[in-house]
């Protein structure tokens, strides 16, 4: 998604709005959208031509008002717009389209191999990851697409972490890509209906042979496959819905937080000459950077009865989607917002969500962001863009799906290819290559 700095008067008709509209967030301005969406009309209903509708909810308290309380806003019905208006068939069954005890029961023992404890005797294989995957491509020297590169990179821990074989790691890639991009010419398989069909009908035929064959184990298949929900082992279906959400979550999220916190280290060289001085920063810089990117554009929730939000009256049966990425710029909760601050204090932000549906891969990806950051950190002195960068059409995932990047300039002022070495930078620096896989 484009991250703009919107200026002058907030204003625009909100009418005129079209938040549903894929393209507004590859080629659009959703920023001054937002912007203007908070000032005049927080709370805003969208017609769509087909008839249906739903509130877009734009303020920081709003959105968490929303995603927190599940006895006022429903996830069974469906979190994504991709289904507004028809039932979610993973309602009941999937951790993410349900509400407590249901959602309790499945979040509580996954959350025993999820958490940031569990995961901290996995940090040194993720380094590895982290080396061999991206480090190792963003020092040889040659024009490297970062944003195509970390696509790749959250399959190497999670489908490890799932189990699943290495050599299906690239076309589950690409499904879950197709799923919440259907309309991306780049990944396309028919028209946008169809590739959206296609993409969850192979991801759940693959894990559902998977799930058959699974000969049970230590993995995360494994464990959802043994572990108990309100007394009972989940059934096949259950087990399915929640393979396939968590390596959603999982591949939709990290790899455009990698490539959209880059991008602003690149546009804002200052803060990036902070973090060179005092990698100590590494870790406020990593949640500025979620914050600034929202790689998780929006959720969606349904009116239990009739109520008032934002000053709006909402009726039962009513869609309500909330914007992440303009919750995460509310100029009553974040000051500046359109400032990229390394040391940004408080960041509450809510790119993970809120409530009780917080990911539940945050952990993860925050081991996995702080590792990469921290070695980039440490080996480069400075990125240039080499190419244009282009954004991913998709209303759910705020990405970026092209971002090249010239030879980077290593620690000490020499590019990686014999480069002289360049004035300007932050102190005397040694390089340091990175430790070889192993």
């Amino acid at each position: 998604m484009r991250i703009t700095v919107p200026t002058g008067e907030p204003t625009i008709d909100p009418d005129s709005v079209d938040l549903f509209d894929p393209t507004l967030y590859s080629t659009g301005d959703p920023h001054a959208v937002w912007r203007a969406l908070r000032a005049q009309a927080p709370v805003h209903r969208q017609t769509l031509p087909d008839g249906r509708s739903f509130w877009n909810v734009t303020k920081y308290h709003d959105v968490n008002d929303v995603l927190r309380d599940h006895t006022r806003f429903t996830s069974s019905k469906g979190t994504l717009l991709s289904i507004l208006g028809s039932q979610d068939p993973a309602g009941g069954k999937m951790m993410a389209a349900s509400d407590p005890p249901v959602h309790s029961a499945m979040r509580e023992p996954l959350m025993k191999v999820m958490s940031h404890r569990a995961l901290k005797d996995r940090q040194p294989q993720i380094r590895r990851i982290v080396h061999r995957r991206l480090l190792a491509h963003l020092l040889d020297g040659g024009t490297w697409d970062i944003a195509a590169a970390a696509a790749d990179f959250p399959m190497a821990f999670t489908g490890t972490l799932m189990g699943l074989p290495e050599r299906d790691w690239p076309r589950l890639t690409k499904l879950t890509t197709m799923a919440v991009a259907p309309t991306d010419s780049e990944f396309q398989e028919g028209g946008g209906h169809a590739t959206l069909v296609a993409a969850h009908h192979e991801l759940f035929d693959y894990f559902s042979r998977f799930v058959r064959r699974h000969p049970g184990g230590d993995d995360l298949v494994g464990f959802l496959a043994s572990m108990e929900a309100g007394g009972r082992r989940l059934r096949h279906d259950e087990i399915v819905y929640n393979c396939y959400s968590l390596l959603l979550g999982a591949n939709v999220t990290t790899p455009h937080a990698i490539a959209s916190t880059v991008l602003a280290l690149i546009e804002h060289p200052g803060e990036y000459r902070r973090l060179l001085a005092d990698p100590a920063l590494v870790p406020g810089a990593v949640d500025e950077g979620l914050r600034w990117s929202s790689p998780a554009n929006h959720f969606m929730r349904y009116a239990v009865h009739d109520l008032e939000l934002g000053g709006a009256r909402i009726a039962r049966g009513d869609a309500l989607v909330t914007w992440l990425g303009s919750a995460n710029r509310d100029e009553d909760v974040f000051p500046e917002p359109y400032r990229f601050d390394v040391s940004r204090r408080p960041n509450r932000h809510v790119a993970f969500g809120f409530g009780p549906h917080y990911c539940i891969g945050a952990p993860l990806a925050k081991i996995a962001l702080n590792l990469l950051f921290e070695e980039i950190v440490r080996v480069v002195e400075e990125f240039e863009v080499a190419g244009p960068v282009e954004h991913l059409e998709s209303n759910f995932v705020a990405g970026i799906k092209h971002l090249p990047r010239a030879p980077p300039v290593r620690a000490g002022g020499a590019r990686r290819r014999g480069g002289a070495p360049r004035g300007g930078h932050v102190g005397p620096r040694t390089p340091t290559p990175p430790p070889p896989p192993h």
